[in-house]
C-alpha cells in the first residue's frame, strides 16, 4: 500500500442491511492503514458492546451481524482499492474474544 492512498470509510448498518438510506460516512483518511484501523476499531467497539460473559462465539457473531455497523473502504481520487470485510474481521475477533471455534 502506498503511504498516501486517500480513502473514505463508509458504514452500512447491519440492522438495515442493503438499505442505502442507512449508509453514512465515518470520514476520509490519508492512508490505507488509518482507514483500516478505523474500520477495525468500529467493529471491535460493536463486539465489546454486544459481548456478555459466557457468550458463545456464534451468539456474539450473530449479534454483530444483526445489530453492528459494517464499515467498508472506498478509494478517493483514483487510489487503489483496499480490501476489508467487516464480517470476516468480526468473525476472527469473536473467536479471540470468546476463545472458541465458531463452527464446532
Amino acid at each position: 500500500m502506498s503511504a498516501r492512498s486517500r480513502c473514505r470509510v463508509m458504514v452500512d448498518e447491519n440492522f438495515h442491511y442493503m438499505d442505502p438510506e442507512s449508509r453514512w460516512e465515518l470520514g476520509t483518511f490519508d492512508t490505507a492503514d488509518e482507514a483500516l484501523a478505523a474500520c477495525r476499531r468500529m467493529v471491535d467497539e460493536d463486539l465489546r458492546e454486544h459481548h456478555n460473559p459466557g457468550m458463545s462465539v456464534a451468539d456474539l457473531f450473530a449479534a454483530y451481524r444483526a445489530l453492528g455497523d459494517d464499515p467498508f473502504i472506498v478509494p478517493v481520487d483514483g487510489a487503489a482499492m483496499i480490501e476489508f470485510s467487516a464480517w470476516d474481521y468480526a468473525e476472527e475477533r469473536c473467536r479471540a474474544i470468546c476463545g472458541l471455534a465458531l463452527r464446532e
